[in-house]
């Protein structure tokens, strides 16, 4: 299965730098890819394709990483990597440094969205108990830290209409125009995040049995709950300051990969973070497609695909629960 998602995910690749406003041959791409020359064929591959390419499957791949952990942590299957607050708080960050502080440009909504979603998914854990008040507890802090920041954001942007526009192009979530400068401000939280992943896997595999087995198999609860929710929130914190909330694929994935390889954790989330690179990078290519010249943002795209498959997913649990 990996080897198959792994190959889906070269597809998908090639189809990022091959097709758009002007589609071009495979073998040209290749080809420039290899020996860039300086043509136009170079030009649109190597520097406006390839970096957007790349960013998409960074953050395919933390956001379905991020998605399969809370779903196993909360044991809860429309678990998404916006569940602890970091979407909002992100999206709360960049609004107030952006009204408020005059705080402009690409590097700047970086930095404020790192730093606010850190800051939402630390509020939520010390509101949820630090961890000791169960998951119920994370995902009831989750919801009212995420409804008070779209409160705020509401009220900053009312107050400020300039800033409205920018406000709208980020909170839809988008890879155009996104430097592959900003990779590497935010590859030590990918970073951090993957390596948890790992080193969290066994021990999330015995949470997903109830905190009561885990402990009797020697599993230190609150610390292994801890390790995910901190894997989990700095791979969604990457993922937000560099393209934005996208919405759906960190939902979509897990259930994806649970069908294919089973729940166990050490095959889920590798297959997760290929399956969501692969599905980001697809719905880029479709949002390019689809209104050719103009295109569709990637964000959009996600919701269109996702709402739909959560709705089937909604039904199919309450006919089991019947």
């Amino acid at each position: 299965m990996l080897l198959g998602g792994g190959a889906l995910l070269g597809v998908c690749f090639l189809a990022s730098l091959a097709l758009g406003s002007r589609s071009l041959p495979t073998v040209d791409v290749l080809r420039v890819l290899v020996s860039p020359d300086g043509s136009d064929t170079s030009v649109i591959v190597r520097e406006l394709r390839l970096p957007r390419t790349v960013l998409g499957l960074v953050v395919g791949a933390a956001l379905g990483t991020a998605g399969a952990q809370l779903q196993g942590l909360t044991r809860n299957p429309l678990a998404d990597p916006g569940l602890l607050g970091v979407a909002a708080g992100a999206a709360l960050a960049v609004v107030a440094t952006s009204t408020v502080l005059g705080v402009g440009g690409v590097a700047g909504q970086v930095a404020a969205a790192v730093v606010g979603a850190l800051g939402a998914a630390l509020a939520v854990w010390l509101l949820g108990g630090r961890g000791s008040g169960g998951t119920l507890s994370l995902v009831l802090a989750g919801v009212a830290v995420t409804a008070l920041c779209a409160a705020v954001v509401r009220v900053l942007v009312l107050l400020d209409t300039d800033r409205l526009d920018e406000y709208r192009f980020w909170v839809v979530g988008s890879l155009a125009g996104r430097d592959i400068a900003l990779l590497p401000p935010v590859a030590p939280l990918l970073g951090v995040g993957l390596v948890l992943a790992v080193v969290t896997a066994r021990a999330l595999d015995l949470l997903s049995l109830g905190d009561d087995v885990a402990t009797g198999l020697g599993v230190n609860v609150s610390w292994g709950r801890a390790g995910v929710a901190l894997s989990a929130t700095v791979l969604t914190a990457a993922s937000v300051a560099v393209a934005g909330p996208l919405v759906f694929v960190g939902l979509l994935v897990p259930h994806l990969g649970r069908a294919l390889v089973g729940p166990e954790h050490r095959w889920l989330l590798p297959l997760s973070a290929v399956l969501g690179a692969s599905l980001l990078l697809a719905s880029d290519v479709v949002g390019r497609l689809v209104a050719r010249p103009a295109e569709v943002q990637v964000g959009i795209v996600t919701a269109l695909v996702g709402a739909p498959v959560l709705v089937a997913i909604v039904r199919r649990r309450r006919v089991t629960a019947a």
